[in-house]
């Protein structure tokens, strides 16, 4: 049993780091957590392990943020906010996802649309107010 602990030990510190927080982190992030308490740990390990993670459906990636893929350990259909000064991921889980949306998709294409993710972007209020400020 130890052998089997041991083993998936980094996958589980991973998986677990992914759906431990509401920051929507990066590989890069994830491993700069784990890293201290995990000493063995690359960064490749990450990136494989996200990867097999969101194949399996136990995360989602919400695409590139300023570059860098960024991921969510809430599976759950929510919407998002995603800044584009500051590039901070925000749950705007208050916001129901339209369900006549996913319905027309439906309609128009056919297919049996399974999900959806809907992602708002725009300046968040802390970037918002320093472009106010940098206008005065």
């Amino acid at each position: 049993m130890e052998t089997k602990t041991k083993r998936f030990r980094k996958r589980d510190a991973i998986l677990n780091c992914v759906k431990e927080t509401t920051v929507h982190p990066s590989a890069d992030w994830v491993y700069a957590r784990l890293k201290p308490d995990i000493s063995d740990l690359s960064l490749g390990t990450v990136y494989r392990n996200l990867s097999l993670f969101k194949d399996q459906g136990l995360i989602v990636s919400l695409g590139t943020v300023k570059g860098v893929e960024r991921f969510d350990g809430n599976t759950d259909p929510h919407v998002h906010f995603i800044c584009n000064g500051c590039g901070c991921v925000l749950d705007l889980q208050q916001m129901e996802l339209p369900t006549a949306l996913t319905q027309a998709a439906a309609n128009i294409s056919g297919a049996n649309v399974q999900s959806c993710q809907l992602t708002f972007t725009g300046l968040c209020s802390e970037c918002k107010n320093q472009n106010l400020e940098e206008a005065i």
